[in-house]
């Protein structure tokens, strides 16, 4: 059937290299943000310069550009955060992401031309509260992972002239669109400032205490919680991720024009195999094909904890919640290394280790648009000398290459059947 709508994949840029990689592997958007007044202000380590180097560059290619503002102001925070965002107006960028309705508003009044997408922090659930950010001329809203499919359907279409974007893909957060207590109250570091510590993924260990079973997190005792425990620990609010890859053509339908990826903290590997794997499912639905399950190779390569689709079916609690481990079972791949330089004449090209690699390993070089593996039969180190190991850490090496390789190219390695873990079935 055809689409009306558009669809954009908005991808997550931490850092200026992140902003290129997304833009190489699929991205129609990025959204990034610069310390103190996004929510990922600890990991975050853009600066002005960088964010305006990045902004050219994505135009260069056609992309867009959504900056994040999207910090809960405290009241001295509303004249610092005014100052960022005509900072920022000066950069040009496409869309300004704000959640504070205070800087909503005087935004609006300094800027009336400028383009405001909602953040998910807004919490706005259902078509009214849509409506009432229309009036106040907000032209995107990212709705709350919280919403199912049918919800999302019904607001787009009581309230068409605005757009929608939601997550379909990456972390979880247990508290309510992200509106968490948790960070705060155990290290004093608020996750509406952008200073989450995430708490939640932490170990936290079962004691008895009189007539009651309590947690106590590892390293700050007296945080309680009943549960039960492995002995590994204990991961009740040990959140899936989500995934939602195969609910893509669902969302189209349901009239989503941003389908967004989270992680700006995440590695340049986690961004091209995501990235790669929902742009092949986006452009297979563009053309009326069904969907590709060869793009579960692409997902699981990064898999870090086990997947969800979350809300989007409404299905049962605990299968959101993985209570056994803190880890994949899926995973299938550990990130090789970086390519940094290809010379073709001598067909060597310049890896930036992050694992261990071999000779005798096989590798798979993966590009935007294709992918090839290949035996590792030679590898120097920097001054040409040969190598039979070289350990990750970033240290840089020369490998001999089968095939000419593209910018932005990445090495993944299989795990064997001892490394990895369980398959998915």
């Amino acid at each position: 059937m055809g689409h009306q709508i558009q669809q954009e994949l908005v991808m997550p840029a931490g850092t200026l290299e992140k902003l290129k990689f997304a833009c190489a592997y699929g991205a129609d958007a990025v959204y990034a943000g610069i310390p103190k007044f996004s929510l990922r202000a600890r990991t975050n380590s853009f600066t002005e310069e960088q964010l305006a180097e990045g902004i050219e560059y994505a135009h260069e290619r056609g992309k867009y550009v959504y900056v994040t503002l999207n910090i809960f102001a405290h009241n001295n925070r509303i004249e610092p955060s005014l100052r960022a965002l005509r900072t920022l107006m000066v950069l040009n960028p496409d869309a300004v992401i704000m959640s504070d309705p205070g800087l909503i508003l005087y935004a609006r009044q300094e800027f009336p031309d400028l383009e405001i997408h909602l953040s998910t922090q807004a919490n706005t659930m259902n078509w009214a509260a849509v409506e009432f950010w229309k009036l106040q001329g907000i032209q995107r809203v990212i709705l709350p992972r919280e919403l199912s499919i049918a919800e999302i359907r019904e607001i787009h279409e009581r309230v068409p002239a605005v757009d929608l974007e939601v997550f379909v893909h990456g972390a979880m957060c247990i508290s309510y669109s992200g509106r968490c207590l948790l960070s705060s109250y155990i290290t004093n570091r608020d996750a509406n400032l952008g200073v989450c510590t995430n708490s939640c993924r932490w170990q936290y260990a079962l004691h008895e205490r009189e007539t009651e079973l309590v947690l106590e997190e590892r390293e700050r005792p007296g945080k309680f919680f009943p549960i039960d425990e492995d002995e590994h620990g204990t991961y009740i609010m040990n959140s899936k991720d989500l995934c939602a890859i195969e609910h893509v053509r669902e969302l189209w339908d349901a009239g989503v024009k941003g389908l967004k990826i989270e992680g700006r903290t995440k590695s340049v590997y986690y961004l091209a195999n995501i990235g790669r794997a929902y742009r092949k499912a986006l452009d297979t639905i563009a053309k009326g094909l069904p969907f590709d399950k060869t793009v579960w190779n692409d997902i699981y390569a990064t898999a870090s904890r086990e997947f969800t689709t979350g809300f989007l079916h409404k299905i049962p609690e605990e299968s959101r919640q993985n209570y056994e481990r803190g880890y994949s079972s899926y995973s299938r791949y550990r990130f090789g290394g970086v390519v940094r330089n290809y010379e073709p004449e001598s067909s060597l090209v310049e890896v930036e280790v992050k694992n261990r690699i071999a000779c005798g390993d096989v590798v798979e070089f993966t590009m935007p648009k294709r992918s090839f593996s290949q035996t590792v039969q030679t590898m120097y180190d920097m001054n040409r000398s040969p190598l039979v190991i070289a350990h990750g850490g970033g240290m840089h090496i020369l490998m001999k290459v089968d095939q000419a390789v593209e910018p932005y190219t990445l090495l993944r390695l299989p795990l064997s059947d001892t490394e990895g873990e369980e398959k998915r079935p």
